[in-house]
């Protein structure tokens, strides 16, 4: 199971920090993925971390802005989200994937991700 949390309301600017923890199984065995799904708009892949050598992996419209992470000993992945836009606002999900069996994040699709958590909703205003 995953449990994604750490949305909230913050100003075009501010910072989040995402948590994503896994119960049941160890996170870093996985390629985890963070989602997001706009307003009337269809889910896409903003990040990921592959679980052999924590590589990330990033969407366009977030490079350079968040960043993705884990603490192993806490069994948690983090996103943390930087100079946030309007734009940015969405319902977060994080998911492992169990397809990507040799550790490497190679697309962040979301049909490759089948473990899949509840999400934390984000809004930015201007």
């Amino acid at each position: 199971q995953l449990q994604a949390s750490g949305g909230g309301l913050v100003r075009a600017g501010g910072s989040l920090r995402l948590s994503c923890a896994a119960s049941g199984f160890t996170s870093d065995g996985y390629v985890i993925g963070w989602f997001r799904q706009a307003p009337g708009k269809e889910r896409e892949g903003v990040s990921c971390i592959s679980s052999t050598d924590d590589n990330t992996t990033y969407a366009e419209s977030v490079k350079g802005r968040f960043t993705m992470s884990r603490d192993d000993a806490k069994n948690t992945v983090y996103l943390h989200l930087n100079s946030l836009k309007p734009e940015d606002t969405a319902v977060y999900y994080c998911a492992a994937s169990a397809y990507y069996t040799a550790g490497y994040c190679v697309s962040i699709d979301e049909r490759w991700f089948n473990y899949w958590g509840q999400g934390t909703l984000v809004t930015v205003s201007s």
